[in-house]
Parts: C-alpha cells; sequence; structure tokens
C-alpha cells in the first residue's frame, strides 16, 4: 500500500485535484507533459544519429592539430640544427 495511503485516499485526492484545477486544465497539462516527453525522445534520437557525424568532425580536427604540430615541430628541429 504505498506508505500507509489507501486506493480510497487516493480516489479523493484524485476527486479535490479535478475539482481544483478543473479537467480542461489537468488535459492543458497532460498535453504539455506528453509534449515535453516527445520532444525530449526526439532530441536524444536526433543526438544518437548525429554522433557519428561529430565523432567524424572532431576526427578531422584532431588531424588538422596533429598537422600543425608536426610543422611547428618540423621549423623548430631545422633552428636547432
Amino acid at each position: 500500500m504505498l506508505g500507509g495511503i489507501s486506493i480510497w485516499q487516493l480516489v479523493i485526492i484524485a476527486a479535490i485535484v479535478v475539482l481544483l484545477f478543473g479537467t480542461k486544465k489537468l488535459r492543458n497539462v497532460g498535453g504539455d507533459l506528453g509534449s515535453a516527453i516527445k520532444g525530449f525522445k526526439k532530441a536524444m534520437n536526433n543526438d544518437e544519429t548525429a554522433k557519428p557525424e561529430a565523432k567524424a568532425a572532431q576526427a578531422a580536427q584532431l588531424e588538422g592539430k596533429d598537422a600543425d604540430f608536426a610543422d611547428v615541430k618540423s621549423t623548430y628541429g631545422k633552428e636547432q640544427a
């Protein structure tokens, strides 16, 4: 039993909530919550599909940095010799 709360107490609480807020407002809150969850799932799916592209871009950046480092290293190597 949910921490000492019976089913009848939950029904009474639900009835009070419906009386206070009304069914239209509760429907709007439910719709907003559903669209928020849908948007969150869509963002998570977009993130998963973007991961391979992001990894490729990151690898390209690292290769560019490695090439710059090699140029600097060869320049310093020539000056010290």
